[in-house]
């Protein structure tokens, strides 16, 4: 059963199409201070992680990452801090209520009050998407600064990556040059590795 993230109104989930665009999923701390910070940091009321919950890489700033290896681990101490808490997901759970206190509402209703205004409209659910414009433009501004930093982040990562297949091809160069020094290997090999 793939992960799923556990912060709040994120739909990611571990697979194979997740994978291959970049992102990341970790778990919450052992240290149960760390633990709480985190936890906090959702800001989910009556949350509390198990052993399987994950956070994907979303959620965290591209300078809370460590990618010198082959896997991407997160640094010592950093906490998630890249949420969108929507204005809709707020307005849900400030609606719901049980039958009793909208009755009880209903019954404070009189009848000489002012007509009700429209109640402003709920932003779109389908515009929570990759490719939909955010409502604001701080909103706007902010998606395009963390576009810009994943790209200066994949362009570091693709230098090092240029960087690590320079060194084995030279490593493997100076391998083939000393076979054939010491006779271990013929012209035709040598060629045959040298390609």
């Amino acid at each position: 059963m793939p992960h799923s993230c556990a912060a709040l109104d994120c739909t990611k989930r571990f697979t194979v199409q997740t994978r291959s665009s970049g992102i990341t999923f970790h778990r919450f701390p052992k240290e149960s201070g760390m633990k709480k910070r985190w936890v906090k940091a959702l800001r989910r009321k009556g949350f509390s992680p198990s052993t399987a919950s994950r956070i994907c890489s979303e959620h965290f700033k591209q300078e809370d990452f460590d990618r010198t290896g082959q896997t991407v681990r997160l640094r010592d101490g950093v906490v998630p801090s890249v949420f969108s808490f929507s204005a809709c997901s707020k307005r849900r759970r400030a609606a719901k209520t049980t039958k009793t206190s909208s009755k009880k509402q209903e019954t404070q209703i009189v009848d000489s009050s002012p007509p009700a205004q429209e109640p402003e409209p709920l932003p779109n659910p389908d515009l929570d998407h990759s490719y939909a414009l955010p409502p604001s433009l701080g909103d706007l501004k902010a998606k395009l600064s963390e576009a810009l930093n994943r790209v200066e982040s994949l362009e570091r990562e693709m230098r090092n990556a240029k960087d690590r297949e320079r060194r084995a091809k030279n490593a493997l160069h100076v391998l083939v040059e000393d076979l054939k020094g010491k006779n271990l290997i013929n012209e035709k090999l040598k060629q045959s590795l040298d390609l």
